[in-house]
């Protein structure tokens, strides 16, 4: 790995962390998704594992060290990192309108498995009864819908101009 590289990767992650700090205030609405999505989708899935991990633990020293939401970050934006970086490569980073719409189902999908991971992982580490594990989930969804809704918007309107200005960046690709 180059210096460029770790530089890449560190510069990113602090991003990630100050777009997420940014608009902790405002529950469902993040642009995490979005920045995340495009980085390993044109970067590639090495980088981007390692810019999930960074992400994944840095975070938390702002947020705090909460062990479901560690263990549900490290879960998520690596399988996060893998898709969006395999489907960059399987796509050769290409971007037109099916592309884009496509990239924007997954944005929307992959937003919902978190919080159903989350539905998973917090009542195992718990031990949640199944009534509480089920009231759970359904106090998710006030954070879910608009979450989906955050993914959809800025997907659409920002993935384009990201992809684009990452192109301008003098890194390599993960894919020629």
């Amino acid at each position: 790995m180059k210096v460029r590289d770790i530089a890449l990767i560190g510069v990113f992650t602090a991003l990630l962390v100050g777009g997420q700090l940014a608009l902790s205030a405002v529950s469902g609405v993040e642009v995490v998704t979005v920045l995340f999505l495009s980085f390993a989708y044109h970067f590639g899935v090495r980088r981007s594992l390692l810019v999930a991990n960074a992400f994944s633990l840095l975070r938390c020293l702002i947020f705090g060290f909460f062990p479901t939401v560690i263990i549900l970050y490290l879960v998520y934006y690596n399988l996060f990192a893998v898709i969006f970086g395999l489907v960059g490569r399987l796509l050769g980073g290409k971007m037109n309108v099916k592309i884009h719409v496509l990239l924007i189902i997954l944005a929307v999908i992959l937003t919902a498995c978190f919080t159903l991971i989350d539905n998973v992982i917090t009542p195992l580490f718990y031990g949640f009864s199944p009534e509480t594990a089920q009231g759970y989930f359904i106090a998710s969804l006030t954070t879910m819908i608009p979450q989906i809704i955050c993914a959809f918007a800025t997907t659409l309107l920002l993935l384009r101009p990201l992809i684009l200005a990452y192109r301008r960046i003098k890194f390599a690709r993960a894919f020629p």
